[in-house]
């Protein structure tokens, strides 16, 4: 499950914002852009799909995320200065590849005349600084799919933009831990629907031939044959690779960054019934949005990320063996929506399906920030290369008409509410993934111009106040509990819980692996604890002050924890130390803190926390 939905984070975060500071945080101020990642928790998207997609609706995870969006926005608060921002952009080569060409090539030859290339590969970075131009921060922009970790990683990580953001902040946070530290570096999504940073391209793994065609599909074993790889060894590798050339471009442009942003600050947010959204095509012809419904295309998966089924993108009919499980157990779609939605075939029609709740949003906020000649739109959704060109062309025309010239657009995708994909009209035609994924129809791409142009033309004109609020969203209660039960942890006889089971090698060389066994208990256990903030700890012993100092931790690239769940309650903790080329010689240990549950008979669970230590063991240089 995606790291990417927001809606009701939106809703609670606000609502804690407004307890705490008033009116200063609102609506239209805030936005939540969801760092993107496939490999992150799930089970915090309140509506249906999502709920079940994530086995259930996590309530821990929820107040877990809520609580550190609003720790994050506290710290900010409290550490505000004066300070200037200035705008730098730049290309970044040799790190995608659009992953539904044939989608792309839908759209008109004279429009894709205009552009060198099927992706966008500007990135643009805002630099942040103080009085004295000490650095503060940076957000960067840029059109790239996390996916360089593949869905057959287990493992909770940021992917590539993730990756880019830890180097820049080890580089600037000398001294410090990951995610301490005073300097921020955001690497924010932009219009990457349709953009994979695989660069290695779409081949069949079992033949090795090129799968770059229309259907995604090889001559043998089908779809789920074809498959886009980066251009590591390994998905870790690929990650790293994609992610350093992001940070080492961000960072140049950074460094060479002049041109400060000045102006006043303003701000526009509706709320909208996407379900409802009268298009106009024309001076005289119009044209509506549709209730949710997702295409064959969508159970079809991407070469980033293949489907279990063997559907097939650019599917434009139905079958009738699926059509006919889909009516049998959540009835069948209305004629009103099939014909809304051509010429995609409907495998689920999520806006006709309400129980428990419903199982796609119909309210979207849409919202633009300006800060002088910069607009920030927030685009709730994955829109593709050329959506994010239309909108952006729009929206500055639309500033333009009304006396606010050359304003810089940037797509700020994935905010306040997830809303899956938006192609163009002609790629809508093709029926690829992200089309199937559209949800409102194939006018929703010029629904969304249509209303981010009204909130460019308000804040230009100086007429925000005028705006509707528009329907707000609606917050369920008692959705579907976790369907993964909550088991209590057993230690093996004789054992307690952090007990090393495998200890560390005595010596080990740089570049080598240091593994260490423990006794473990499930890290859903530690969710919501404020004892521990790692998993785990890789401590080097400092003779000078007789003291243990912590060199790395959970959110270090070079360690990994692995979670083996066993029978009945029990299991094991495995902590990996990739030891990298800058380790010095000396003696180390891991350490492991984990929480166990405990449950006696007639008795409340209760959660205990304990920790394990590994034997020292000694790093030498070759």
């Amino acid at each position: 499950m995606d790291s990417e939905k927001s809606s009701e984070w939106r809703s609670d975060v606000l609502n804690r914002l407004q307890s705490k500071y008033g009116s200063l945080y609102r609506r239209d101020n805030v936005i939540l852009s969801g760092t993107h990642t496939h490999s992150g928790p799930a089970g915090y998207f309140q509506y249906t799909v999502f709920v079940i997609a994530s086995e259930g609706f996590s309530n821990q995870t929820f107040q877990h995320m809520v609580t550190g969006i609003l720790k994050s926005i506290d710290i900010a608060h409290t550490n505000m200065k004066p300070g200037k921002i200035f705008i730098n952009k730049g290309n970044v080569d040799g790190v995608q590849i659009n992953r539904s060409p044939y989608s792309y090539l839908q759209n008109p030859q004279s429009e894709r005349a205009r552009y060198s290339s099927n992706t966008d590969k500007e990135m643009i970075v805002l630099k942040m600084v103080d009085l004295n131009g000490d650095d503060l921060g940076l957000i960067s922009w840029f059109a790239i799919h996390p996916v360089s970790m593949n869905n057959s990683n287990h493992l909770v990580n940021s992917d590539n933009v993730g990756y880019a953001s830890y180097l820049l902040e080890q580089e600037k946070n000398k001294g410090y831990l990951p995610g301490q530290g005073p300097f921020v570096a955001a690497f924010a999504s932009s219009n990457l629907g349709d953009v994979s940073p695989n660069i290695l391209g779409p081949r069949c793994i079992n033949t090795g031939e090129s799968c770059d065609n229309a259907n995604s599909t090889c001559p043998i074993g089908g779809p789920s044959m074809c498959i886009a790889k980066g251009p590591g060894q390994d998905m870790f590798d690929s990650t790293q690779i994609i992610g350093r050339a992001m940070y080492q471009r961000a960072k140049e442009l950074y460094a060479s960054a002049s041109q400060e942003v000045t102006g006043p600050l303003a701000s526009a947010h509706q709320w909208v019934d996407m379900t409802d959204v009268t298009v106009w095509l024309n001076s005289t012809h119009a044209s509506k949005t549709c209730k949710p419904a997702l295409g064959y295309s969508f159970a079809a998966g991407t070469i980033d990320g293949v489907g279990g089924l063997n559907f097939t993108q650019g599917k434009t009919e139905g079958d009738p063996f699926w059509d006919t499980i889909r009516d049998q157990i959540l009835g069948k779609p209305s004629e009103e929506i099939k014909e809304c939605h051509k010429p995609k075939p409907i495998l689920l029609h999520t806006g006709e399906l309400s129980k428990p709740h419903p199982w796609h949003p119909d309210i979207v906020d849409v919202q633009i920030i300006t800060l002088g000649s910069l607009a920030i739109t927030a685009i709730p959704g994955e829109f593709t290369t050329m959506s994010g060109r239309r909108l952006r062309e729009a929206v500055q025309a639309e500033f333009a008409s009304h006396g606010m010239q050359n304003m810089t657009v940037v797509i700020s995708g994935l905010c306040n509410v997830y809303t899956h994909y938006i192609t163009t009209y002609e790629e809508y035609q093709a029926q690829r993934y992200e089309a199937a994924s559209t949800i409102y129809g194939p006018h929703t791409l010029s629904a969304y111009i249509q209303l981010f142009r009204n909130l460019a033309k308000a804040i230009a004109t100086d007429t925000v106040a005028n705006l509707s609020r528009g329907p707000e969203p609606p917050f369920f209660k008692q959705l579907i509990v976790p369907l993964i039960p909550s088991i209590v942890d057993r230690a093996p006889k004789g054992r307690t819980f952090g007990d090393v089971l495998q200890p560390a090698k005595p010596e080990y060389r740089v570049g080598e692996v240091a593994e260490v066994i423990f006794v473990g208990a499930n890290p859903k256990n530690s969710v919501q604890n404020q004892t521990h903030q790692t998993f785990l700890t890789v401590e080097k012993y400092e003779a000078t002050s007789t003291s243990w100092q912590i060199v790395c931790n959970d959110a270090s690239w070079e360690t990994r924890f692995y979670w083996h769940k066993g029978l009945l309650g029990l299991s094991n903790a495995t902590v990996e130390w990739h030891i990298p080329d800058t380790a010095q010689p000396g003696i180390y240990r891991i350490r492991y803190f984990g929480h166990n549950r405990k449950q006696d008979i007639l008795k409340p669970a209760v959660i205990l926390s304990f920790e394990g230590t590994s034997p020292a063991f000694e790093v030498v240089t070759i």
